[in-house]
Order: structure tokens, then C-alpha cells, then sequence
């Protein structure tokens, strides 16, 4: 009877053994190669770019996991982490916070981990490998060379906003804005209606990252539309008739465009708005057909997630990534690829979205 029940015994020591090394094979097999980390499902952009990075892998013997940090650096470090202990050996991470986003990227780098900065630039850390980005400075130089193309006449009054300036990308959107509008301030086709800060610096073209910081912390947006909509509203209530009739207004983009052009429309004293934009949003795009909002920076997606999954299979297969350039993060240099961006209004919108495949011709209305 003993040895009957030692047998037994045994038996169930053997079955419980094969069922861990089932489980630990199973945990093997959920190793994830790529790992991205996306800063909010929020915005349209983002939740775009989750579809195009899964549309980009369906041919790769790479495996992948796309986690979203809802706009907290704190969860956005839980998602390195859970994405670490996966055993990823390239992260693609867009940070909530480029400051913030430091310590998540140096836990990566401690792993031995190839981190590459998607469309945002993680700063003051050296454990950035690569960064994915389209020009930002590009970018801004566009909006305002557009609002400089439509301003008609001198005293334009000119309605600047910016994007959160805890997003190096702001900062860079915001210089690039200015370096083209800056002379035309200091010639009188425009005059600023909305900023002490920018009025005190108008005499620079150049500005440093504190100047700049001081223009942004008054018109930051924070890349929200209803603080967008709230400081837009703020402006114009304080604003005498001759801060209105025919303005130009820097919105940073589509998200608070919209919002900012909703709030300059319902004033009746303002006659005409001319108003930037970037990301080709969909809704944006509708607001462009019908007047409502002027133009939009089209960046393209679709070349930014395949410059971004390019670079982490050519680490993964041990090749070094073509780069294009490099940005200083304050720490280093970070070896870029860089992606050229597109001036969409009324007259191209047909041909360059919907044309290109971007975006089908029955998701909007009035199109001609």
C-alpha cells in the first residue's frame, strides 16, 4: 500500500512538473520582439498610427505589442516595464512627456534595448538609439509661410497658439512658425494680439528655448481643444475691434484648430480667419472643404510607421538603420530619419489624400 501511494505520489509530482514546463514554453512562445508605446487613444492621429503599425508587420516574422500611456508618464513607464519583461529588443515609444520619459527609456537601455523616439524626441537622457520624425521645424515654417501668403494689406492681427510644452515637438513647430513670421511682425503685416511675450521678443528672429518657453506658457494649448477653445475664447473677449475684422491665426494642430476656428467664427467681428493646422485629420479635412478652416500640414503616416518598423528590423536582423540627420535632445545627438511634410488646402486636397489612397472620397462631403 506504501509503495502503491509513493507511486502515486510521484505520478502527480511528474504531471504537476510537466505542467510548469508547459507553461514556461508557453511564456517563451509570448516573447514580443517590437514594442511601442503610444502617448493617448484620444486623438484620431495616434489611434491611426496603431492601425498602420499593425497593417506594417502583417509581412514580418517579427512579433509586436502597441500599448497606449492615456497621456500619464507614470503609465507609460508600466508599459516599458510590461513590455520589458516580455523580452522586447526594440522600443518604438512616443513620449507623453519628453522629459518624463527619460527614466522608462533608460530602465529599456539597461536591457540592452535599442530605443527609438517616434515622432516626438525623449530628452536629457542618453538612452535614445535612434529617433523617427517628419521636420518639425518644417512643419511650422509651412503654417505661418502660408499665413504670411494669404495676409493681405499691414496690421493683420496676428492670434498665436502653440502645443504643450512639455513636447519638445512644440517647441520646434513654435521656432520654425517664428523665424518666418518674425520679420513680417517687424515690418507691420502683422500685429500680435494675443502674447506680451511674443510682442517683448518681437525684435529676434532667433529665440532661445527659454524664450521660446516663455511665448508657449501663454499660448500652450497643452494639444487640447477645450483649452484651445477656452484661451481662444479668453483672446477674443479681451480683444478690442481692432484686434478683429480680418486675422491670421497659428494654430499648432487640427485637433485645436477646429476648436480655435469654432470661437473666431462665432464672432461677429471678425470678418475672415486664415487658420494652420497639421496631422490631416479627418474631421479637419471636412472643415477645410467647407471653409471652416484654411490648411493643414499632411504628414504621412503611413511613411512614418514604415521609416519606424524599417529601422527596428534592420536592428533585429543586426543591420545599422539608415539615418537622415540628427537632433540634439540636450544630452546627445540623436541619430534621425526624417520625413518631408505636405501643404494641403481646398485647391490639393483631392489630389494629395484622396488620390494618394490616404483617404476614400466617401468619407467626405462637398468634395470636388
Amino acid at each position: 500500500m506504501i509503495k502503491k501511494f509513493k507511486g502515486l505520489t510521484f505520478l502527480i509530482m511528474l504531471m504537476m512538473f510537466a505542467l510548469v514546463a508547459v507553461g514556461c514554453s508557453d511564456s517563451g512562445g509570448s516573447k514580443v520582439d517590437v514594442g511601442i508605446v503610444l502617448p493617448t487613444k484620444d486623438e484620431p492621429r495616434w489611434v491611426q498610427d496603431e492601425q498602420r503599425f499593425k497593417d506594417a508587420l502583417k509581412s514580418s516574422k517579427y512579433s509586436t505589442e502597441i500599448l497606449f500611456s492615456q497621456g500619464s508618464s507614470a503609465k507609460e513607464k508600466e508599459n516599458v516595464e510590461a513590455l520589458l519583461n516580455k523580452g522586447i529588443k526594440v522600443l518604438i515609444i512616443t513620449p507623453h512627456d519628453g522629459a518624463a520619459a527619460a527614466s522608462a527609456v533608460e530602465a529599456a537601455k539597461k536591457e540592452g534595448v535599442t530605443v527609438i523616439a517616434y515622432d516626438r524626441l525623449i530628452t536629457d537622457t542618453d538612452a535614445v538609439d535612434y529617433y523617427v520624425t517628419f521636420d518639425s521645424l518644417a512643419v511650422g515654417a509651412a503654417q505661418a509661410q502660408y499665413l504670411v501668403d494669404n495676409a493681405k494689406g499691414s496690421g493683420v492681427p496676428l492670434y498665436l497658439y502653440a502645443g504643450a510644452a512639455s513636447d519638445n515637438n512644440a517647441f520646434l513647430f513654435f521656432e520654425g512658425a517664428w523665424k518666418v513670421l518674425q520679420s513680417k511682425i517687424v515690418d507691420g503685416t502683422f500685429k500680435i494680439a494675443n502674447s506680451s511675450e511674443a510682442e517683448k521678443l518681437k525684435g529676434s528672429a532667433d529665440l532661445s528655448r527659454d524664450q521660446l518657453g516663455k511665448i508657449i506658457g501663454q499660448v500652450t494649448t497643452n494639444w487640447d481643444a477645450n483649452e484651445a477653445k477656452n484661451k481662444a475664447q479668453t483672446h477674443l473677449t479681451a480683444a478690442g475691434n481692432d484686434l478683429k475684422g480680418d486675422v491670421a491665426i497659428l494654430a499648432p494642430n487640427d485637433g485645436t484648430a477646429r476648436s480655435i476656428a469654432d470661437v473666431f467664427a462665432s464672432d461677429s467681428a471678425i470678418k475672415t480667419y486664415f487658420v494652420t493646422g497639421q496631422d490631416a485629420e479627418k474631421a479637419s479635412i471636412q472643415y477645410i472643404i467647407d471653409g471652416k478652416q484654411s490648411m493643414t500640414v499632411f504628414k504621412d503616416v503611413r511613411t512614418l510607421v514604415k521609416d519606424a518598423m524599417g529601422m527596428a528590423v534592420s536592428i533585429l536582423d543586426g543591420k545599422t538603420p539608415e539615418t537622415t540627420g540628427s537632433y540634439d535632445n540636450g544630452s546627445i545627438e540623436v541619430k534621425a530619419k526624417q520625413t518631408n511634410v505636405i501643404v494641403v488646402d481646398k485647391e490639393n486636397v483631392k489630389s494629395e489624400l484622396i488620390d494618394s489612397g490616404y483617404y476614400e472620397a466617401s468619407e467626405f462631403t462637398g468634395l470636388k
